[in-house]
C-alpha cells in the first residue's frame, strides 16, 4: 500500500466530512477552504471515494458530500486504497531483478503498516479530534428555493399619513 500526500489529504477530508455530517451535506468548497486543499484535487479524490461507496453526493443548493457508511465501518486503509492508484503489475523477470536481500523486511513492514491502517477507523479519528477540542462552526441554512420571500423590514415614521393629517398637525403647531 502506497502512502502519499493524496492519501493524507483524503483522510483529512474524510475526517472533515465526518465531523460535520450531522449538519448535512458538506460542500467541497468548504473543505478546500478549511483544509487548504485545492478544490479540483478534492473533486478528483471524492470521485474515487464515491465510486468505492465511502461517500455519497447530493446535488443542488445545500448539496455536498456525506458519508456512505458509518464512521466505525470506514478504516484509514479503505480511504487510502480508494484514492491511491494501484502500482503497475511487474513481470516475473522484473520481480527477480529487483529482489534484494532485504525484501522480506520490506514485505513484513508493509504488512504491519496495512494491519495498523485497517485497525484505525474514521470514528476513532473523529473522536480524537473532538477530544482535542476542535470547534465545529454552525453554518446558517442556505437560502433554498425560488419561492422563499424576503421578510420586509417595518418602517415607522412620525410623518403624517395623509393631507388631512398634515393639515391638522400644522394647525396644532400654528
Amino acid at each position: 500500500m502506497r502512502l502519499s500526500t493524496k492519501g493524507r489529504f483524503a483522510v483529512t477530508a474524510m475526517i472533515d466530512v465526518a465531523l460535520r455530517e450531522k449538519l448535512g451535506p458538506v460542500p467541497l468548497s468548504d473543505i478546500a477552504v478549511r483544509q487548504q486543499i485545492s478544490l479540483s484535487y478534492l473533486e478528483q479524490m471524492f470521485s474515487k471515494l464515491r465510486q468505492q461507496g465511502l461517500v455519497s453526493s447530493t446535488r443542488g443548493p445545500g448539496g455536498g458530500y456525506t458519508l456512505g457508511l458509518r464512521t466505525d465501518a470506514i478504516t484509514v486503509a479503505d480511504i487510502i486504497a480508494a484514492v491511491e492508484d494501484a502500482p503497475p503489475k511487474r513481470s516475473a523477470k522484473e520481480v527477480v531483478a529487483t529482489q534484494d536481500m532485504a525484501q522480506d523486511l520490506w514485505d513484513s513492514m508493509n504488512a504491519k503498516v496495512a494491519e495498523f491502517m485497517q485497525s484505525v477507523t474514521l470514528r476513532s479519528l473523529v473522536l480524537e479530534q473532538l477530544a482535542k477540542g476542535i470547534k465545529i462552526e454552525q453554518k446558517p441554512a442556505p437560502n433554498r428555493g425560488v419561492f422563499k420571500k424576503p421578510t420586509p423590514a417595518l418602517v415607522r415614521s412620525n410623518a403624517p399619513n395623509s393631507v388631512f393629517a398634515l393639515g391638522q398637525s400644522l394647525l396644532v403647531r400654528g
